[in-house]
C-alpha cells in the first residue's frame, strides 16, 4: 500500500516540476504578474490605500510610491491586525502570527501569516521542495517509510483570543494536508509540546523506537543535540543503526559548513541526500535543486514578488532596490519581499549572493546585521562558516557553535575575537586559530589585504569556551527553541562580550 502511495505522489511531482519548469523559463514574467496579484488583492486594505495600489501598474512605479519597510515600521500596523482588526496590511482577518527573535535580540517579532502565505507559500514550498527532491532522487520513499517531524508550538494573543501566535513550522505542521499526516513521526501531540526540552526527550523516547524514519528537517543545532540522545537511549554507534532506510537531510535556517562532517558522522553513508531549504517566519524563498551544487533556485511563484538592495545601498537613509531581471552574479544584495501575507517592500535582514541568472540562484551570504566590517575587511557569515569549516576538515575537529566580533585599537591596529566552542577541541588552538585566519584569508581578498603583514590587521585571537556555552546562555536569555539561531557575527562586542560575562558568572 505504501509503495502504491509512493509512487502515486511521484507522478503528482512530475506535474509539479512542470509548473517549476514554467517560472525558471520565464522569471520576468511570473514576477510582473506576481506582483501585480499582490497589489489586486491589497488594493482595498488600510495601507493599500493609503499608498495607491489601485494606479501601481509597473514595477518602476510600486518602487517609487512604496518605501522600503523594516519590522519596526509595519509593526503598529501588524499589532492592530493582531488585534483581530481587518483589511490593514492583508485583506481580510489575519489568524496567525509567527513569532521570530531571528537572533537572540530580546525583542520578538510577529509575522503575520495569511491563509494564501500558508498554503500557497510555506505549505506550497515544502510540495517544491519534495518536488525536486525526487527530482534528483528517483528512488526516494518519503511517502514509503516516515520523516521526522519537529516544530515549535502555538498560543493565543493575551490580548485577542481568536488570534493565535508562535513559530511558523507549529502553524504549518497544524495545517498539513491529512494525506499525509500518516508519514509523520512523533505523533502531533509531542511535535506541538510547548516546553521544548520536554519535547526533545519525548521524541528521543519515541524515535529510539522507530525504526523507518527516512528523512530528517530542522535546523543543525537541534538535530545535533537530539541524535545524540536517541544515541544514548539506543547504545548504538550511529543513527544509520537505528534508522537503517534512512535517506534525506533538509536543512536550513543557518549554514551547513559547519556542521556537515557532524551529519557525516551520525549517518555515515555516501547514499545520504542533503538537501538546503530558505524557508523563515516570512515565506519559503529557495531550495536546492542540483545536490551537487551548493546553492539554491529561488522559487518565483510562491506569493512572493522579490527585490534587491545592492551592499553599497545598505547603510543608505533611502536605499534603492533593484528586481531581480537587474541582479548581477556573484555580488551581495539585501533582500527585499513583498508577500501575500502584507509584507510591503520588506527586509527581512537576510543577504544572498546570485550564483546564476538561468535560472536564478541564490547563496545565502549572511546578514545585513551579521557580517564583521570594523576595518574595511567586509567578513560575511558565509565567509567565516566555510573556513571554519575548511580549518576542522583540516584539523580533523569539530566545532559546535561560534561567534565572533571586532577587537578595537583605537589607533592602533585591530583584530577579530573568536568564541568557539568545540566538541573536542584541537591539541593546539594556536596553530588551529593560524590556520582559521589563513583559511579566511583564502576566502576574502578584502580580509587577506587588511591581514597583510599585520599592517591593519592582527591575526584572529580564539578561545574556547566550555561545553554547553551557547545553550546555556540561550537559555538564560530565554530564547531556547528550534528556531533561535546563535549570531555567528557582529560588527559590535554586545554578543562576545555578553558571553565573556556569562561563562566567568557560571565558572
Amino acid at each position: 500500500m505504501r509503495t502504491t502511495i509512493n509512487k502515486a505522489f511521484k507522478a503528482y511531482y512530475s506535474l509539479r516540476m512542470r509548473r517549476m519548469e514554467y517560472f525558471m523559463e520565464h522569471p520576468q514574467e511570473v514576477q510582473e504578474k506576481i506582483l501585480q496579484q499582490l497589489l489586486h488583492k491589497a488594493n482595498k486594505t488600510q495601507w493599500g490605500r493609503r499608498h495607491g495600489y489601485t494606479d501601481i501598474q509597473t514595477p518602476e512605479r510600486y518602487a517609487q510610491r512604496v518605501p522600503i519597510t523594516d519590522y519596526e515600521r509595519l509593526q503598529p500596523w501588524i499589532y492592530r491586525m493582531m488585534l483581530g482588526e481587518k483589511n490593514v496590511l492583508w485583506h481580510g482577518r489575519v489568524r496567525w502570527f509567527s513569532k521570530s527573535s531571528g537572533t537572540t535580540g530580546a525583542k520578538s517579532k510577529y509575522i503575520p501569516v495569511s491563509n494564501e502565505n500558508l498554503r500557497k507559500c510555506h505549505i506550497r514550498g515544502g510540495w517544491d521542495s519534495m518536488t525536486l527532491f525526487h527530482h534528483q532522487r528517483p528512488d526516494a520513499r518519503i511517502f514509503e517509510n516516515k520523516t521526522l517531524l519537529m516544530a515549535g508550538s502555538l498560543s493565543p494573543f493575551e490580548e485577542y483570543q481568536r488570534t493565535q501566535i508562535g513559530d511558523v513550522s507549529a502553524i504549518i505542521v497544524s495545517h498539513l494536508p491529512w494525506v499525509i499526516r500518516p508519514f509523520f513521526a512523533p505523533d502531533f501531540e509531542t511535535a506541538l509540546h510547548p516546553n521544548f526540552e520536554e519535547k526533545i526527550e519525548r521524541t528521543a523516547q519515541i524515535l529510539s523506537q522507530e525504526t523507518n524514519i527516512v528523512s530528517v528537517g530542522g535546523v543543525p543545532t537541534w538535530l545535533i543535540v537530539l541524535f545524540r540522545r536517541i544515541l544514548e537511549i539506543t547504545e548504538k554507534d550511529n543513527m544509520l543503526e537505528v534508522w537503517p532506510d534512512f535517506q534525506a537531510y533538509i536543512h536550513g535556517g543557518v549554514n551547513f559548513a559547519p556542521y556537515e562532517q557532524q551529519f557525516r558522522d551520525f549517518l555515515p553513508s555516501d547514499d545520504i541526500s542533503y538537501q538546503e531549504a530558505y524557508n523563515a517566519s516570512e515565506g519559503y524563498f529557495a531550495v536546492q535543486n542540483d545536490f551537487s551544487v551548493k546553492d539554491m533556485l529561488l522559487l518565483l511563484d510562491n506569493g512572493i514578488y522579490y527585490e534587491f538592495i545592492p551592499m553599497e545601498e545598505w547603510d543608505a537613509d533611502y536605499p534603492k532596490a533593484i528586481p531581480i531581471w537587474e541582479v548581477e552574479v556573484g555580488k551581495h544584495y539585501a533582500i527585499v519581499i513583498s508577500t501575500n501575507a502584507g509584507l510591503w517592500r520588506y527586509t527581512p535582514g537576510d543577504t544572498v549572493m546570485f550564483t546564476s541568472k538561468s535560472p536564478y540562484k541564490i547563496k545565502i551570504t549572511g546578514r545585513t546585521k551579521q557580517f564583521i566590517n570594523a576595518f574595511g575587511e567586509e567578513v560575511m557569515v558565509e565567509n567565516t562558516d566555510r573556513a571554519i569549516a575548511l580549518t576542522c576538515q583540516q584539523f580533523g575537529v569539530q566545532v559546535r557553535d561560534y561567534t565572533a566580533a571586532p577587537i578595537f585599537m583605537g589607533a592602533g591596529k585591530g583584530g577579530h575575537q573568536w568564541l568557539v566552542e568545540f566538541v573536542h577541541a584541537p591539541l593546539n588552538i594556536q596553530a588551529f586559530a593560524r590556520t582559521l585566519d589563513a583559511n579566511l584569508q583564502s576566502l576574502n581578498s578584502d580580509y587577506e589585504a587588511k591581514r597583510y603583514k599585520n599592517m591593519a590587521l592582527e591575526c584572529l585571537q580564539l578561545q574556547a569556551v566550555p561545553q554547553g556555552t551557547f545553550i546555556n546562555w540561550l537559555k538564560a536569555k530565554g530564547k531556547y527553541s528550534s528556531q533561535v539561531k546563535v549570531p555567528r557575527l557582529a560588527n559590535h562586542r554586545q554578543y562576545v562580550e555578553e558571553l565573556e560575562a556569562f561563562i566567568a558568572g557560571v565558572v
